[in-house]
């Protein structure tokens, strides 16, 4: 088990300051998925920029939670509706909407396949051009299931997620579902009487190394942002204590 810290390199404007279910980062651009029902959207942005490019609006019943880019496809899962939506990256054009059989959380793309995760202990492995599942990966720490698993991105060969109200990310290998890493991600952006303001949005910064940022702890960097933040936050992993007992760490809160 490794355990880090995050050293901020930088911290950038969170445009329209939404309500954060997912974030991709690439070629200087940045897509976030925001939620709530009547107020979810697909948005593009500039790394650094203080307003949006484009925000597209989904249907006022849907509820828009995690993103990845498959190709020349964006996947948007929706929360409770079990569809997701397939879009254009560049013009943000909505090319499909198909059914899903799982309640959506978090999506990443590992190169080969998607992983998609449900707020359960389990990820599923699906196929990238359908999102049809394959393979479910039960995610364990030391023995325990750690549910609650949400936004979730990949880097250095593992699946970072964060765990629903919980100022932590798990890394995790995705051939045993082991918890490897955890990373502590106490950010110091306070949104006090504001439940709903947590940690929620994780994109990999591209880098050297496998996967683009790097081996886990080497070089692996992320942006980092929640639910109505003031800032996406440009992290660097460092060597962070060993902690007993590190399923607690990231067991959900009631």
């Amino acid at each position: 088990m490794r355990f880090h810290r995050l050293k901020v390199l930088r911290r950038l404007p969170h445009p329209g300051r939404g309500f954060t279910q997912g974030l991709i980062l690439a070629g200087g651009a940045v897509w976030e998925s925001t939620g709530l029902y009547g107020e979810s959207s697909l948005r593009r942005y500039r790394l650094g920029a203080g307003e949006w490019e484009s925000c597209a609006p989904l249907a006022p019943e849907l509820f828009a939670e995690g993103i990845c880019l498959a190709g020349e496809t964006l996947w948007q899962l929706t929360w409770r509706e079990r569809t997701a939506l397939r879009w254009h990256p560049g013009t943000l054009a909505l090319l499909e909407t198909i059914p899903y059989n799982r309640e959506g959380w978090g999506i990443c793309n590992t190169g080969e396949h998607i992983l998609t995760s449900d707020g359960s202990s389990e990820l599923v492995r699906r196929d990238p051009r359908t999102l049809a599942p394959l393979e479910v990966i039960r995610v364990r720490c030391e023995g325990e299931r750690i549910g609650g698993l949400n936004d979730l991105e990949w880097s250095g060969g593992r699946v970072w997620a964060n765990v629903i109200t919980r100022p932590y990310l798990a890394g995790i290998d995705p051939g045993s579902g082991e918890v490897t890493d955890i990373v502590d991600a106490h950010l110091g952006e306070h949104h006090w009487g504001d439940p709903q303001a947590v940690l929620n949005g994780i994109a990999a910064v591209p880098g050297p190394g496998p996967g683009g940022a790097g081996d886990a702890g080497e070089l692996t960097e992320f942006l980092l942002t929640g639910k109505g933040w003031r800032f996406l936050h440009h992290v660097r992993l460092i060597g962070g204590r060993h902690r007993r007992q590190p399923a607690r760490l990231l067991a959900p809160a009631d």
